[in-house]
């Protein structure tokens, strides 16, 4: 870069450089930052670069020149709209540093609705700014905040790769405004979560055949945990799993009414695919029905499925007197409709955690013996009340 040589010279006189929209890069930005570093008797005092693409590092070399007592550079513009400005200035405050210079922005809570949430996309589109993480759960966001965002990420694409929605009342609408950016096939994300975020089925339709239309998605992991999505939806979803070039590796689908009809088609789509990359996948707080487990557990049996990890059990103490009876029986409780306890179980904790387990609709065992395990009042009490849920499930 010329004007670099300009800069280094020690007789250069120049006190406000302007160079926005000269399509300089990072390696104008960092020739630029290292002539104005070499020399300490400069007079730039400002210096415009808005509109031009900084790369990795060019934002953060010229920021070490404004903090450094020797430099006077006093003014940088970078930010080519008024409202990006704004709202930067605005962070800045908040968080105690630029955006500009973080990869990372964890604003849930501390930004709250679509009008806040579309002065942030402002910020967002412009190249200065390179957010790879962003999370903004309870943000009250809706459609209007996810179209704002999703317009901004999709004129900046290239650097998004974990985006955290979850607890806003996105709906539909809002899901659909997300269709964007994940069919572009610049977009570089990798985590999307969206749990508790009053999507259904219809949500669900354009989400998957975003994903089905764009075989270049880099996406790896995706929660809609906690969502009403039911079969209908999942089944969209096993589209997806279908899809040779689908590069999901975990997925969180728990608390979203599933029965065994989703269960089989989860199963059957991971079977048909054996290029499937899913090593993870939860599926707590669903209705597996009778053969529902079975289905999915026969998946880590097949020699080509990647599946290590399955999530079904709800609570810390279903998991604990999960991993005991394994341990006792050897073999997976939840595959068994008859369970023979007898001097297996001995203290009231133990009780407890097997009251948990026989409460999640994942355990369905038909007889249940516990001859010899001493068992107290207070151990019959955690049994009743399980029973008893289990009765007005």
């Amino acid at each position: 870069m010329q004007f670099s040589a300009v800069l280094k010279n020690p007789q250069c006189q120049l006190q406000k450089l302007n160079l926005s929209d000269c399509s300089v890069m990072g390696e104008g930005y960092a020739a630029l930052a290292s002539a104005l570093k070499s020399n300490s008797s400069s007079h730039l005092i400002e210096l415009d670069l808005r509109g031009n693409d900084p790369g990795e590092t060019g934002v953060k070399e010229l920021y070490n020149l404004l903090v450094n007592p020797q430099h006077k550079l006093s003014t940088l513009r970078l930010l080519k709209s008024s409202a990006a400005e704004d709202f930067c200035a605005f962070l800045t405050e908040a968080l105690g540093t630029s955006p500009l210079l973080l990869t990372e922005l964890s604003l849930s809570e501390k930004i709250k609705g679509d009008s806040a949430v579309k002065q942030l996309s402002d910020l967002l589109k412009d190249l200065h700014c390179r957010t790879k993480i962003l999370r903004m759960k309870h943000s009250d966001i809706t459609e209007e905040g996810c179209a704002a965002l999703s317009s901004a990420f999709c004129s900046n694409p290239s650097h998004l790769i974990e985006l955290d929605l979850s607890d806003n009342k996105l709906g539909n609408s809002g899901l659909k405004e997300l269709h964007d950016l994940v069919n572009n096939q610049y977009c570089t994300l990798q985590k999307l979560r969206l749990s508790n975020c009053s999507i259904s089925e219809d949500g669900c339709a354009v989400f998957s055949s975003a994903l089905k239309s764009n075989p270049s998605s880099h996406l790896k992991e995706l929660d809609l945990s906690g969502n009403r999505l039911e079969d209908k939806g999942v089944k969209l979803l096993c589209d997806v799993l279908m899809a040779s070039y689908c590069t999901l590796e975990k997925l969180n689908v728990s608390d979203i009414n599933i029965t065994k009809e989703g269960y089989a088609a989860l199963a059957s789509a991971l079977k048909s695919n054996p290029s499937s990359h899913l090593v993870e996948l939860d599926l707590k707080g669903n209705d597996p029905g009778e053969t529902g487990v079975k289905l999915i557990n026969d998946l880590q049996k097949e020699p080509n499925c990647k599946l290590k990890t399955l999530k079904l059990l709800k609570s810390p103490d279903a998991e604990k007197a999960f991993n005991v009876l394994v341990k006792g029986l050897g073999t997976n409780p939840l595959l068994l409709t008859e369970l023979d306890l007898s001097e297996k179980i001995f203290k009231d904790i133990g009780m407890k955690q097997l009251s948990a387990l026989l409460t999640d609709f994942h355990c369905r065992p038909k007889k249940l013996t516990l001859k010899s395990c001493r068992i107290t009042e207070k151990a019959c009490t955690d049994l009743s009340g399980a029973f008893v849920q289990i009765l007005h499930t």
